[in-house]
């Protein structure tokens, strides 16, 4: 299953548009006002689904995922020089990104790819593409897309 994950263009706060390979709305993200990014993810349907909040006073920057009202785990980046790293504590999942921070991999604890993330280039706003092996794994891994979108652009501010 493909997501074009998609920025609004012209939106005060974090917004994105997520279309399935048709071209369908998926998923519609919300940034609200917050200490931190706080964005809520709904369904086609307009029905609250998931939420990232990013955590405010740590080192390194992380981010609490949910699902619906249920807290599922935590998004922390790791320290590295070249390569951005992120643990989540949610079905040993971890992401490895590429040295210019535009392609991704979540992998689970076996190392079997769960997801790859690609950035595409020469758009007005940010867009990457979410190639989700199982559709069940597609929320949880837009919300660690929302998140490393959420920590690149907080190190831009």
């Amino acid at each position: 299953m493909k997501l074009l994950f998609k920025q609004r263009f012209f939106s005060w706060f974090d917004s994105y548009d997520i279309y399935d390979e048709a071209g369908n709305t998926a998923f519609t993200v919300k940034g609200e006002l917050a200490w931190g990014h706080l964005l809520r993810i709904y369904d086609a349907s307009g029905n609250e689904v998931g939420c990232v909040k990013e955590k405010i006073f740590t080192f390194l920057p992380k981010f609490e995922m949910y699902l619906g009202e249920n807290y599922i785990g935590c998004i922390s980046k790791e320290f590295t020089f070249f390569k951005p790293q992120f643990n989540i504590d949610y079905n040993g999942w971890h992401v490895d990104g590429d040295w210019f921070e535009w392609d991704y991999a979540i992998m689970n604890s076996t190392g079997m790819n769960i997801a790859t993330v690609s950035k595409e280039l020469w758009n007005w706003t940010d867009t990457y593409v979410i190639d989700v092996h199982d559709p069940q794994d597609a929320l949880c891994a837009l919300m660690l897309v929302l998140a490393i979108d959420a920590e690149k652009c907080s190190r831009r501010d």
